[in-house]
């Protein structure tokens, strides 16, 4: 039970920040069948700072003028970390042939570069990212690969992948790849990790005379939470898909702030539950607000609808992996010590206060775009 303790510590602990985008970049390769290769490199401001040291004045607050002077490390920066192949030649330098300029995604601003390439007429494609190499495991390159004359495809790269054939590319590939992100997003997404928790700290449980006690039967503890995951996935899949395909778009600043406020409406009912049994509601009423949550991390791919959908399978897929990973770590745990005081008053009371505290930070945060 122990474990229990350090996780919710653990998470409780991390940063406060947005916890629903990944550090990425966005590339967009358009190859020409005589080995022309024009280019659009979207690398957010934040992870140039982080290499580059963009902020001169180190006021925390990035300008154009700082971002233009850095221009040439920029251009450099792309240079030594994309390497395009073709019949196994580099190719050569980039040309860049547009200023440097500035686009928002949805995790904030990107220098864009625009540049060329002329490789070899003929021959297999290769491609060698390494952005951020050694310095943000989690960092991750979308890759919009468009040949002339052939199907887009999609793929995810990361920065200790060696050259990658552009030839070969498959639906399982990018689907895998989409699949190990949805793993990592449901794991590094606190604030849905202490929803979810929070649900399940009484499934263990039953609320009588106005008080608790441990269930008799472990499978009505596992029934009640895989009721309340199912809602939840239900209702979040149903809204990713939704935002996924721009069908619905919400203010990013609002869905992040009731993410919040589901986290601290979840642990609070813990200590004065109203829907006891019903706690699935719960999970499908916000798991609603978590589905756009979850769409941030998708809504920057532009590939077309094919891709989309591959991304969204796959990415929903490993969510549920990651979601399923928790109940079956945090069940059994929880079903051997829920008749103690331990679990009872430390783990639900204890755990649930924290959780609250944590989340009343992450509203005023989102709220006020406040920083702590």
């Amino acid at each position: 039970m122990k474990k229990i303790i350090l996780l919710l510590s653990l998470l409780c602990c991390s940063s406060i920040g947005y916890a629903h985008k990944a550090s990425d970049s966005y590339l967009t390769l358009n190859a020409s069948n005589t080995g022309l290769v024009s280019a659009r490199w979207d690398i957010a401001l934040r992870d140039l700072d982080v290499l580059l040291g963009l902020d001169a004045n180190n006021d925390r607050q990035l300008t154009w003028s700082e971002v233009l002077v850095k221009t040439n490390a920029i251009q450099q920066l792309a240079q030594s970390n994309l390497q395009l192949q073709r019949q196994q030649q580099d190719c050569p330098p980039y040309l860049f042939n547009a200023p440097l300029a500035i686009d928002r995604h949805t995790d904030g601003q990107y220098a864009v570069l625009t540049m060329t390439s002329q490789c070899s007429a003929a021959g297999a494609w290769a491609v060698k990212y390494q952005l951020l190499a050694n310095v943000d495991a989690g960092h991750r390159g979308i890759v919009n690969w468009l040949p002339e004359q052939q199907s887009a495809q999609t793929l995810v790269l990361s920065a200790n992948e060696l050259f990658i054939s552009l030839e070969k590319v498959s639906a399982q590939h990018s689907l895998l790849a989409f699949w190990r992100d949805g793993v990592a997003h449901i794991w590094a997404g606190y604030d849905h990790i202490l929803f979810l928790l929070s649900l399940l700290l009484p499934v263990v449980l039953l609320r009588q005379h106005q008080s608790w006690q441990g269930v008799d039967d472990w499978k009505k503890a596992l029934w009640d939470a895989a009721s309340i995951v199912t809602a939840f996935t239900v209702a979040h899949s149903l809204t990713l898909a939704v935002a996924a395909f721009h069908w619905v778009s919400l203010p990013s600043r609002w869905v992040e702030s009731a993410i919040a406020a589901s986290v601290i409406v979840a642990a609070l009912h813990n200590l004065r539950p109203v829907l006891d049994r019903w706690r699935w509601m719960l999970a499908f009423v916000f798991g609603l607000i978590h589905g756009f949550g979850f769409a941030s991390a998708l809504s920057d791919l532009t590939s077309g609808t094919d891709a989309q959908l591959l991304a969204l399978v796959g990415f929903n897929l490993g969510v549920e992996t990651g979601q399923l990973a928790i109940v079956a770590i945090f069940i059994p745990l929880a079903f051997l010590s829920r008749n103690s005081q331990y679990y009872q008053r430390g783990i639900l009371t204890g755990g649930s206060l924290m959780i609250a505290s944590v989340a009343g930070l992450w509203l005023c945060q989102r709220l006020f775009n406040l920083t702590f």
